[in-house]
């Protein structure tokens, strides 16, 4: 790794502070206490059920299929969806929810009538998880935080967790624990910032990710699909 210089640090922190009209802090900084925090009001008091009902809402505005399901079916209503979506290939994450959930059996056995192939992200294999994840036709992760606001969900990238995952394949499904949902981006970055203040190991990648990609950039004419993912399905455990 190639070391840097700085220099003039200090002129440029005092010229910054003389423009402010103080002096250069030299110690730590105070968080302000505001008069107003609206953004801890939005959903304020509302149960998981009624943040479901919020994310549903959402999900219409942002083009995404949301379907419910419980432990016990949730093996079949991924398989269902897949093969809705068109079958395989299939690449996921290698995490250890997957074998909590009771999908790893899913994972791993053939599926000879729908043609379907599944990776699971090996971190051995370097960037072949790549090539995987752009050959796929579904990306399959877990949400760590769902944001019922915007219809977004958080996902924590780390060994086993290749951030390609969610946005080479052409359909991407999330599946997504009813504890998991949360009012608003101000849950989700309090969160974050309560694990880095405990010294708890926090991943350096953090994607937000609000259904398939899309873009109006072009005479504000929305085009769904254009960097990503064509197609996003949101399954929701409701029992967890």
């Amino acid at each position: 790794m190639t070391v840097g210089n700085i220099y003039r640090r200090e002129a440029f922190l005092q010229n910054i502070a003389q423009r402010l009209g103080r002096d250069v802090y030299t110690t730590g900084v105070v968080r302000p206490m505001w008069k107003y925090a609206p953004q801890h009001t939005v959903f304020q008091g509302y149960s998981q059920d009624e943040l479901l009902e919020e994310l549903k809402k959402q999900c219409l505005r942002i083009h995404t299929t949301l379907v419910e399901t419980t432990c016990h079916d949730l093996a079949a209503t991924l398989k269902r969806i897949v093969v809705e979506h068109g079958g395989g290939p299939v690449v996921t994450w290698d995490d250890p929810r997957f074998d909590e959930y009771g999908l790893m059996p899913l994972l791993q056995e053939e599926w000879p009538n729908e043609n379907v192939s599944v990776h699971i992200w090996d971190a051995k294999l370097g960037r072949k998880n790549i090539e995987f994840a752009e050959k796929a036709n579904v990306g399959i992760t877990f949400s760590d935080i769902t944001l019922a606001e915007s219809g977004t969900v958080v996902l924590f990238s780390g060994n086993g967790k290749g951030r390609t995952v969610s946005f080479l394949p052409t359909t991407y499904i999330a599946i997504i624990p009813k504890s998991t949902i949360v009012p608003r981006m101000t849950q989700a970055a309090s969160y974050i910032h309560q694990q880095i203040e405990q010294g708890k190991q926090v991943s350096s990648c953090i994607n937000f990710i609000t259904g398939p990609s899309n873009s109006a950039d072009i005479e504000m004419n929305l085009v769904v699909g254009v960097h990503g993912p064509v197609k996003a399905t949101y399954v929701v455990i409701t029992d967890r």
